[in-house]
């Protein structure tokens, strides 16, 4: 048994010096030292030695064990610094070349005009608020002075998730929020999502938008003009001008659908205005005495403007794009063009 062991030891020291690669050489560890290896197996079987052999062998197999485990472990670290000399030889990097242009993201036109809109919102003393998307039936229409019996609360063909909780079809419900919690001077606008059942080439069941609110003292469609006038000088430029149409909604009165002079024409008239020179941009109004009621303000001292705009449509006037749907692409040759 002596013989076998020195017999095992001689080889496989022989085996683990001529190794040239880590693979080799665990190869070599299991087939000696593995669970089924040579030295293992006799180690299992100590135990039907001769007790008086026993000892002898025992401290011998260990010996020849440890020294197995100490070649297999210098002969890896030479190895391995072996192959980080040749790396480091191979892979020589030339620090005086230029780096490679890694390729970054770009600002999705959506998310830069929302932003373009609430600074110059904020520059005009608005502060922006938020609000949740999943709302009452309550904010979104009762408070607005569209209860369930109205007509136009078809038109916003809302996605329900419950009885009375809905994916809020404008951001409207903000503004209510606001009034119930705070007295006139109020001054906000509230930019985030909305959601109706609409797709096509103008229309997203998801989109943005940005509605504002001014409630004060002697507040009137003047006020009303004359901000929502800069407002479209500084978004689409300092020579545009606004017109005001008298429309229809439930919660303002009088109502108005705002246009600006044509952004490609300048209002001389072209396919992209139907050659009328103006551009829809949003709607507006005075708010609705009943809006004022419903949370408890004296209408006989505040009045107010609302106004609302989509932030797709702001996006696609001011940088040209003609289907909503190519603003969520993400793209990155569409939006570098912007």
């Amino acid at each position: 048994m002596k013989e076998r062991l020195k017999e095992i030891e001689r080889n496989a020291m022989q085996l683990i010096e001529g190794a040239t690669d880590l693979k080799e050489l665990e190869e070599l560890r299991i087939r000696f030292l593995g669970r089924k290896g040579e030295l293992t197996t006799i180690l299992r079987i100590l135990k039907n030695i001769p007790e008086e052999e026993r000892a002898d062998i025992g401290r011998l197999a260990n010996t020849v064990k440890i020294t197995l485990n100490e070649a297999l472990s210098a002969k890896y670290r030479e190895i391995e610094s072996e192959l980080k000399a040749k790396a480091l030889h191979s892979e020589f990097v030339d620090i005086t070349l230029p780096g490679k242009k890694r390729r970054i993201g770009h600002e999705n036109l959506v998310i830069r005009t929302m932003r373009e809109i609430r600074d110059i919102f904020i520059s005009m003393g608005f502060e922006s608020v938020d609000g949740p998307e999943v709302e009452t039936t309550y904010y979104n229409f009762d408070a607005l002075n569209t209860p369930d019996w109205h007509p136009a609360r078809d038109l916003h063909d809302s996605f329900y998730v419950g009885d009375a909780l809905l994916l809020r079809t404008h951001t409207s419900p903000v503004q209510v929020r606001v009034m119930e919690k705070r007295q006139p001077p109020i001054r906000v606008i509230s930019p985030g999502k909305a959601y109706r059942r609409d797709y096509d080439a103008t229309h997203l069941p998801m989109f943005h938008q940005v509605e504002g609110l001014m409630v004060d003292e002697g507040i009137s469609v003047a006020n009303m003009k004359a901000v929502l006038g800069e407002f479209a000088r500084r978004i689409f430029g300092k020579h545009n001008r606004i017109r005001l149409r008298p429309h229809y909604f439930p919660f303002t009165e009088p109502s108005f659908e705002v246009d600006v002079s044509c952004t490609r024409c300048g209002g001389k008239g072209c396919p992209l205005c139907k050659y009328t020179g103006w551009l829809e941009i949003l709607g507006a109004g005075m708010v609705h005495v009943a809006v004022l009621e419903n949370v408890g303000y004296d209408t006989e001292r505040w009045t107010g403007f609302a106004f609302g705009m989509g932030v797709e449509r702001i996006a696609m006037l001011k940088y040209g794009v003609d289907d909503i749907r190519s603003l969520y692409i993400n793209d990155i040759r569409f939006i570098e063009q912007f």
